[in-house]
């Protein structure tokens, strides 16, 4: 068995499938009933360090998403806590018959890993970039639901999930980003405030959660005060904070790389309707459409997901 760590990418900057990569050794050492299942993408999603050190508890299934989900359902029932890696586009979209019935209805603890997920995929184009996962995931009964926003934040959900009795999805992607400063510790469940600011305020999550905090922070020089809330955890969804802003807010969007049906924006306008509240609220994402070769920027871009264009929604929606 092989110990070493992989070299560490350099504190302020890391990949979300970086921080599962270094999560999944650490629990390999401390749990040994902790395995992990591959799908033919094991370097691409960083389970491969896993496969490495701990390779009697390291299963590769080749390109069968099916059998994927069916072995880690399995093992679960072995009692083990299988932890499963493929690109978001091939798992959970490939295999949800499976994960529904064969891991969500028995209520197993399998942990699904999603790479590669969102536009940040880029030049992949529109057949592996997954913008309808969230949808697919937060829609089953058991399942638990979380996108981290960076590196560190992906290493501590990954130890988290473990511990969840219960199937989880963690959703991560491929590009390295700023580790940010939170002002709260990480907890499976609960917002993290960002920026404190009540004009308007961002609700944000994985990738785009640095794009939430530049616009904040572009808009405060035109003396605007926008909140930024890391909502981590898309199911459960912290109902209790997002209350909370709704009463102190003037205005609300969620940000999010996904399709504007069924992610972050649908959650809280679930919780804003139930709850019969009235306050400007807007969903920005990706609009009912399919994604396309290109760059990151180029995408974002394109679909209003960059600072100047998620400022001028604000603007507007202040003048209402």
């Amino acid at each position: 068995m092989n110990n070493q760590l992989p070299p560490k990418p350099p504190v302020d900057l890391q990949s979300t499938r970086d921080g599962v990569g270094q999560a999944l050794l650490e629990l390999g050492r401390t749990n040994p009933n902790v395995v992990v299942v591959s799908a033919d993408l094991a370097s691409s999603t960083r389970v491969d360090w896993f496969k490495q050190a701990f390779p009697d508890r390291f299963f590769e299934v080749g390109v069968a998403e099916q059998h994927l989900a069916g072995l880690a359902a399995g093992l679960a029932m072995a009692g083990k806590i299988p932890f499963i890696a493929s690109f978001a586009v091939f798992s959970p979209s490939l295999n949800w018959g499976v994960i529904r019935t064969s891991i969500c209805l028995p209520n197993l603890p399998v942990k699904i890993i999603g790479g590669h997920a969102g536009l940040a995929t880029g030049p992949d184009g529109a057949t592996h970039q997954a913008l309808e996962d969230i949808a697919l995931m937060r829609s089953l009964p058991h399942m638990t639901v979380v996108s981290p926003a960076d590196g560190a934040e992906a290493y501590q959900a990954t130890l988290s999930l473990a511990s969840v009795p219960g199937p989880t999805y963690l959703r991560v992607t491929k590009p390295k980003t700023p580790i940010i400063k939170f002002q709260q510790p990480f907890e499976l469940g609960k917002t993290r405030t960002v920026i404190y600011g009540n004009d308007a305020i961002i609700l944000a999550h994985g990738y785009l959660l640095q794009t939430a905090i530049d616009t904040a922070q572009s808009l405060s020089k035109q003396g605007l005060k926008v909140g930024v809330v890391n909502c981590h955890t898309l199911k459960p969804l912290d109902q209790p904070s997002i209350l909370q802003i709704c009463q102190v807010a003037k205005v609300v969007i969620t940000l999010e790389d996904h399709q504007v049906i069924g992610g972050l924006g649908s959650a809280v306008a679930e919780v804003i309707s139930q709850h019969q509240l009235k306050i400007p609220f807007q969903i920005l994402g990706v609009k009912d459409q399919f994604g396309e070769s290109g760059t990151p920027a180029e995408l974002y871009q394109k679909h209003g997901l960059t600072v100047d264009k998620i400022a001028a929604v604000i603007r507007v929606l202040l003048l209402k």
